[in-house]
């Protein structure tokens, strides 16, 4: 297992780890990890939901207005932990299989999509502008079965974490590196 030595940051500028980990010649996981959940910033909010909860409550004089914020606080916590705040996002290349991604959220639901090799055409860094930025996100391109030279789809990766050209330059060097082995395979076997 490597961890970069490298900080990398999102396009937001709140830090990212690289791992790389390497299972084989032709097998390797990139994982980025977001900082976890800071109990400060949880306190912070939900301190300001109930303060805010407690002076309704002072001036109207309802219990229910109390009972209804730590309700809703409880709810949104599990709904945000649950569905929406991801720790991890990974990407598994397995140059004979295909490409795993991989979202770990912060409550440990995980959700994978396995994308096989065959439909692969390439991996890419592909830019959008957002905001008057310009935004760089790595992504899959899926061959169209109509025409193989056509592309049927763009699957975005890293779309939560959303980290800077430089860390995802390095994962795309990693792709580029078992994809060229996948395509260097089938031209050494028609030469023999």
């Amino acid at each position: 297992m490597e961890i970069s030595g490298r900080p990398y940051r999102s396009a937001s500028g709140a830090p990212l780890a690289l791992r790389r980990r390497q299972h084989s010649a032709s097998c390797r996981e990139l994982a980025l990890r977001r900082p976890r959940l800071q109990l400060r910033s949880l306190s912070a909010v939900t301190s300001a939901v109930w303060l805010a909860a407690y002076g309704i409550f002072v001036l109207s004089e309802n219990s229910m207005v109390l009972s209804a914020a730590i309700f809703i606080t409880l709810i949104g916590l599990i709904i945000y932990l649950h569905f929406v705040k991801i720790d991890q996002e990974s990407l598994l290349v397995i140059g004979s299989l295909g490409i795993q991604v991989t979202s770990s959220y912060a409550s440990g639901k995980e959700s994978t999509t396995f994308i096989e090799m065959s439909r692969v055409k390439d991996v890419v860094i592909n830019e959008a502008i957002h905001m008057q930025k310009v935004i760089y996100y790595l992504c899959i391109l899926l061959k169209d079965p109509q025409d193989p030279q056509g592309v049927s789809e763009v699957v975005p990766l890293f779309q939560s974490s959303q980290p800077r050209l430089d860390c995802l330059m390095e994962v795309y060097k990693s792709c580029q590196e078992i994809l060229d082995q996948r395509k260097e395979a089938p031209q050494s076997s028609e030469m023999k």
